[in-house]
């Protein structure tokens, strides 16, 4: 329901229903004097409330009527006029249905009160109390003539008697009974009926005092009695005294009959006694609910007559909407009249302008939707995109060129590109690619190399952009990183490289150290002097080399061999106190803090053990010759309050990572040891990489290296290249 439309008729219908509230009580009071005396305030106060709420509400609208009257508001006048028209129409009948019916109150409740009614009344109640009386006094007398008869009889004989008696005399039950109640005899005009109704404690009160009692009242058993009480003499005055009890039935029909003489009595004496109020209460009633039937009346009329002249205001107020811009305004037709057909052309030429609008948005919020398309695609594109101009200025960037270049770009938008070479000198190459290709009209691509302390190698292509008269407008430039991509390239054919030369080089070294043994071992005895020796140090020699060539074919074939994990539930702090049991006592100071906390994890607890191995011995072939060698081992969770990673941190004193080296030091081939064969670190890394972790390499604050592995607890091994698998780890 509209808003305006509820919060108009809501007081209306308030007082419409107190206007109801106060009909039903005032046919409430007529109806029952006592429920009239329960209703009355409440009655008073839901009509003197009701007409303070319709005074307020008719004030408020003659009030605003004229405002308008004075202001010369369109329809003001009219809207006057008939206001005046329906409240005198409305008064005169009011007025006059006020008069006779106050007149025909009156009456009607004088000709409730009658003498010869009020007579009848008493006369009834007399004459049912008078057969009352007669019918006590008949059932003490019958009572009392059996007890007579039971003065010469034993108890042994007084239950026949009793039955006897009962049945001549009509009663419903005679009980005998000695005077502390206890029963000598009892019959009862009911064979169920085995235990006499006991007297009442009045009964017994009486005869205590020397008086016979009867009475009428209920028994236990619901129905009603005429009980007498008397007592019975003995002939023997040793004895101790008798009471006979009697109980006569008593007819329902009687008793209502009384009861309802009694009632009617009453309350026509309650009616006489508030006469006078019932007509000062009923004519201030009446006077109250005719007065808010007229207020009403003058109310509805204020609101027909708005009705009525609504239609010119509203179109005064949708001319101004128009001219205002609010094309779209349509006014409600009501009727089939000439103010309705105004009404309904006003509507057909706002319907017109507001559809020429309409289409002039719809063109405009299409070019918006496109343009929030494009900036989707851009937000969420995993490549870099740069939109220059024909001026080589900037004009859109999106986040991902930001986060490949690692450069917030978006204060360059606006800007030639050359600013952004000058701010940052590290982009000079991508800058200058750029300049080198803009002058044409071809779609071109170009791989580059940033120098900046990763080293960030690129591939970039570029588009010409054509406006829709085919006239250049710029170039979109789209570019991405391929240095993750360039390293596993490189992974895997140095792995293929590893693998051939394993394959080619171990196939003869056997064959060439058994023959130097075989040789050594014919000639060598043979051999003496100059001859001896030189035998001697020739066949060492090569068996030496050999040894060494089976030692670097073995860590070929390790690099390159496929993983055969043998995952299973490890502690990684109980696998790295294994391998520190090897390497305790040495010249190499161990300095082990080992979270307790740490989860279980799955893993291959020997190839770990040998990650342990190939990094503990990089540290000590790294420290040789120091007196102070320390080598510092820590394990924790990280992040630490939701402990996604189990962390190992290798840390020496020794003389640190090389500069330029940092990024490169997992690859293959890559060592700064004279004899290394730069494969010791590429299988460390291969084996974390199996366990789905992540390894780096860092500077040690005071000089040394750093070395971090992270192990995933609940994340499944995979195959990661190294920037891949850190940038992940890094953003959790």
């Amino acid at each position: 329901m509209d808003t305006a439309l509820l919060k108009r008729w809501l007081p209306g219908g308030i007082l419409l229903l107190l206007l109801l509230a106060s009909l039903y009580l005032m046919g409430v009071a007529t109806e029952s004097s006592a429920r009239f005396g329960h209703f009355y305030l409440y009655f008073f106060l839901f009509n003197v409330l009701a007409l303070l709420g319709l005074t307020a509400l008719i004030f408020r609208h003659f009030l605003r009527l004229w405002r308008q009257y004075r202001s010369r508001a369109p329809g003001a006048r009219l809207t006057f006029r008939l206001v005046t028209l329906f409240s005198l129409l409305t008064l005169a009948p009011v007025a006059i249905v006020y008069a006779f019916s106050l007149q025909f109150l009156q009456r009607s409740i004088d000709s409730w009160f009658d003498v010869r009614i009020e007579r009848a009344l008493e006369d009834a109640l007399e004459l049912g109390r008078a057969a009352l009386d007669t019918r006590l006094r008949e059932a003490l007398r019958t009572t009392q003539t059996m007890a007579q008869a039971l003065v010469e009889i034993p108890d042994e004989a007084a239950n026949i008697s009793l039955h006897q008696l009962r049945s001549q005399s009509g009663a419903y039950e005679l009980t005998l009974m000695n005077d502390r109640g206890r029963i000598i005899a009892f019959a009862s005009a009911d064979p169920l009926h085995i235990l006499p109704i006991r007297p009442e404690g009045t009964g017994l009160l009486q005869l205590r005092q020397g008086r016979a009692y009867v009475g009428l009242g209920p028994a236990s058993d619901g129905n009603l009695y005429i009980r007498a009480v008397v007592p019975v003499e003995h002939l023997l005055a040793k004895n101790e005294p008798r009471v006979l009890q009697a109980l006569y039935p008593f007819p329902k029909r009687l008793h209502a009959l009384a009861e309802h003489v009694q009632a009617a009595y009453g309350q026509y004496q309650e009616l006489s006694y508030l006469r006078k109020p019932l007509k000062f209460s009923f004519t201030l009633s009446l006077s109250l609910v005719l007065l808010l039937s007229a207020l009403a009346a003058i109310l509805a009329g204020i609101e027909a007559a708005r009705r009525m002249v609504t239609p010119i205001g509203e179109l005064a107020k949708g001319t101004r909407a128009v001219a205002e811009g609010r094309y779209d305004t349509q006014l409600p037709v009501t009727g089939q009249d000439d103010l309705a057909f105004l009404v309904q052309s006003f509507n057909d030429m706002t319907r017109k302008l507001a559809r020429a609008r309409d289409q002039a948005q719809r063109y405009q919020q299409q070019l918006e939707r496109s343009r929030a398309h494009l900036e989707a695609i851009l937000t969420h594109i995993s490549s870099g995109v740069w939109m220059v101009d024909t001026q080589k200025v900037l004009r859109t960037t999106n986040k991902a060129a930001g986060h490949i270049l690692k450069t917030p770009l978006d204060r360059f938008v606006g800007r030639p590109i050359e600013d952004i070479s000058q701010a940052h000198p590290h982009l000079m190459p991508l800058v200058e690619t750029l300049r080198s290709h803009l002058q044409g009209d071809q779609a071109w691509h170009a791989e580059l190399t940033l120098m900046n302390p990763k080293r960030q190698v690129l591939i970039c292509r570029g588009s010409p952009l054509f406006n829709p008269a085919d006239v250049p407008a710029g170039h979109v430039i789209a570019f991405d990183d391929i240095t993750a991509l360039i390293q596993a390239q490189r992974d895997a054919a140095w792995g293929e490289v590893a693998r051939r030369l394993a394959h080619e080089i171990k196939n003869p070294l056997t064959p060439i150290q058994l023959s130097a043994e075989r040789l050594r071992h014919k000639y060598l005895k043979r051999m003496s002097g100059k001859d001896a020796d030189l035998m001697d140090r020739l066949t060492h020699t090569i068996i030496q080399q050999v040894e060494a060539m089976k030692e670097m074919v073995n860590a070929f074939s390790e690099y390159a061999r496929a993983p055969r994990m043998q995952r299973q539930p490890m502690n990684l702090n109980e696998v790295i106190q294994e391998v520190l049991e090897l390497y305790r006592g040495g010249s190499l100071a161990l300095h082990v803090q080992l979270d307790p906390a740490l989860p279980p994890m799955e893993g291959d607890p020997a190839r770990l053990r040998q990650v342990l191995h190939n990094l503990i011995k990089n540290a000590q072939e790294a420290m040789e010759g120091r007196q102070d060698a320390a080598l510092w081992l820590t394990t924790r969770c990280a992040p630490d309050e939701r402990c996604w990673f189990a962390e190992l941190i290798v840390e020496d004193n020794g003389p640190g990572i090389p500069e330029g080296m940092l990024e490169q030091l997992f690859e293959p081939y890559v060592t700064t040891k004279p004899k290394g064969t730069g494969l010791g670190l590429a299988i460390v890394k291969r084996i974390v990489e199996e366990h789905g972790g992540i390894i780096w390499a860092e500077h040690r604050t005071g000089g040394g290296a750093r070395i971090v592995i992270r192990f995933p607890f609940d994340i499944p091994p995979r195959q990661h290249t190294e920037t891949e698998t850190k940038e992940a780890f890094n953003e959790s």
